[in-house]
C-alpha cells in the first residue's frame, strides 16, 4: 500500500522514539496524522514540533491498555478526518533486567497489558474501518527480540514474541476479507529511543528495587552487545514504510538482527527434525 498525500494515519506512543520518527516520516509525504501518547505532555510537546514543520496532526490522549481508550481514539480519528489508512500500534514500554524467576507479576501484567492488549485493542478498533473501506494496513512495533531470546527481559522478550505471531495470523485474516488490507510487524534492533527513561515514568522499571545496580547495568549491556548498534528512529520509520509499501510482514532493521534471527530459526529446525 503506497503512503501518500491526504491519506490517515494513528500512531500510538507517537510523542517520542519510533513513533515520532514513524510521524515524521508520513508527514513528509502528506500523511495526516493522528498522534496518540499516554503521557499529554509530551503529546504537547510533539504535536507542536509536528505542526510547526508543517504536518496536520491531531493529537489524542490514550491509553492502549484499555479498550475504551483506544475506541474513543478510532472514534476521534474518524471524527477529525472521516478514514484511516494507516495504523501504527506503537505504545511500549521495557521490562526491567532480572532472570524470570525474579520478574514481578505487576512487571507481567504492565507489559501484557501494553505491548499485547495494547496492539489486540487497535485492531479491535480499527479494522472494521479498514474492512468497511477495503483498504489499510497495521504497523505493529515489536523488537527484534520477538525473533530470538533476549536473557534477563523476559517479559519483554514474551510479548515481543506475541506481537510477532499475531501479526503473522493477522495479515492472513486480513487478506482474506480484501488483498487491499495487511499488517506488518517491525522488529528492530537497538534503536536511540526513551523507552528506558519513559518505562521508569511508567512504574514498569524502578531503579530502586530489583538487582543491585552493578547487575542491572551489566544485564543491559548485555542486552546491547545483543541488540548491537544504535538506529536512529527516522531510520527505522524509513524501513518501515517501505516494507508497508512492499507488502512485506516483517521488517527487520538493524546490523545483526538477521543473524540472530537465522540462528534461532536453524536451532528450532534442528530440533524438530531430532524428532
Amino acid at each position: 500500500m503506497r503512503m501518500t498525500n491526504g491519506q490517515v494515519a494513528v500512531i500510538t506512543g507517537g510523542a517520542s522514539g519510533i513513533g515520532y520518527g514513524l510521524a515524521e516520516t508520513l508527514a513528509d509525504r502528506g500523511v495526516r496524522l493522528v498522534l496518540s501518547e499516554i503521557r499529554e505532555e509530551g503529546l504537547d510537546k510533539a504535536t507542536a514540533s509536528l505542526a510547526a514543520a508543517g504536518a496536520e496532526v491531531t493529537a489524542v490522549v490514550a491509553d492502549v491498555s484499555d479498550e475504551a481508550s483506544v475506541r474513543a481514539l478510532a472514534d476521534r480519528t474518524i471524527a477529525a478526518y472521516g478514514r484511516v489508512d494507516l495504523v501504527c500500534n506503537n505504545a511500549g514500554v521495557v521490562s526491567p533486567p532480572a532472570p524470570l524467576w525474579e520478574q514481578q507479576a505487576r512487571i507481567w501484567e504492565l507489559m501484557i497489558g501494553v505491548k499485547v492488549l495494547g496492539v489486540v485493542h487497535g485492531v479491535k478498533a480499527f479494522a472494521p474501518l479498514l474492512i468497511e473501506q477495503g483498504t489499510g494496513h497495521f504497523l505493529n512495533t515489536a523488537s527484534s527480540g520477538g525473533l530470538a531470546p533476549l536473557p534477563d527481559l523476559t517479559p519483554y522478550t514474551t510479548t515481543m514474541h506475541a506481537v510477532v505471531g499475531l501479526t503473522e495470523t493477522l495479515d492472513q485474516e486480513l487478506k482474506r476479507v480484501a488483498p487491499g488490507l495487511g499488517a506488518t510487524v517491525l522488529c528492530p534492533g537497538l534503536v536511540d529511543t526513551p523507552l528506558g527513561q519513559n518505562s521508569v515514568a511508567l512504574g514498569a522499571i524502578d531503579l530502586q528495587a530489583g538487582a543491585p545496580a552493578a547487575l542491572r547495568n551489566a544485564a543491559m549491556r548485555d542486552a546491547a552487545a545483543h541488540f548491537g548498534a544504535k538506529l536512529t528512529p527516522r531510520a527505522v520509520a524509513e524501513s518501515a514504510i517501505t516494507a508497508i509499501e512492499a507488502g512485506r510482514v516483517h521488517v527487520a532493521p538493524g546490523s545483526d538482527v538477521a543473524e540472530r534471527a537465522r540462528a534461532r530459526v536453524t536451532s528450532l529446525l534442528a530440533d524438530i527434525a531430532a524428532g
